[in-house]
């Protein structure tokens, strides 16, 4: 299991710039970035390579900020990688919420992100399978 940071912001131009400027002033990296909006506000979903001082920083802006726990997951880069681990989940009974990828992986293997609703069902599920999930010092040693 991985934490991700979730900020909120009001779907208005140069907000999420805004947000982008405070992590490069802080010289925090953006691994992965995923953004869902309506018509009021948006959800900035983001791994970043110091998570604590990340959340620390966008506090102190001003931000809505808080954690999640998700699951980052190897899948093959190769057509049907991605549905098997879909199919697994959906077999055993597990909803996606959303998922998006990871920036920094070799070409052979993609790494996505998954929020899903039984989280431990599904770490224990996609290890069974022989699905790598890796951890949270996994992830950060990529």
């Amino acid at each position: 299991m991985f934490r991700q940071i979730s900020v909120f912001l009001e779907n208005k131009r140069g907000k999420l710039a805004e947000v982008t400027g405070v992590l490069a002033d802080n010289n925090i990296d953006m691994w992965a970035i995923s953004i869902a909006d309506t018509t009021n506000f948006g959800i900035l979903r983001i791994i970043v390579d110091q998570p604590e001082k990340a959340v620390k920083v966008l506090r102190y802006a001003g931000y809505t900020v808080s954690t999640t726990k998700v699951l980052a997951v190897e899948v093959p880069d190769r057509p049907g990688g991605l549905h098997r681990v879909l199919k697994i989940l959906s077999d055993e009974g597990v909803s996606i919420e959303y998922l998006y990828s990871f920036v920094r992986r070799p070409a052979e293997r993609a790494l996505i992100l998954f929020k899903v609703d039984r989280l431990d069902d599904a770490v224990d599920i996609l290890k069974r399978a022989g699905i790598n999930v890796l951890t949270n010092d996994q992830v950060y040693n990529l």
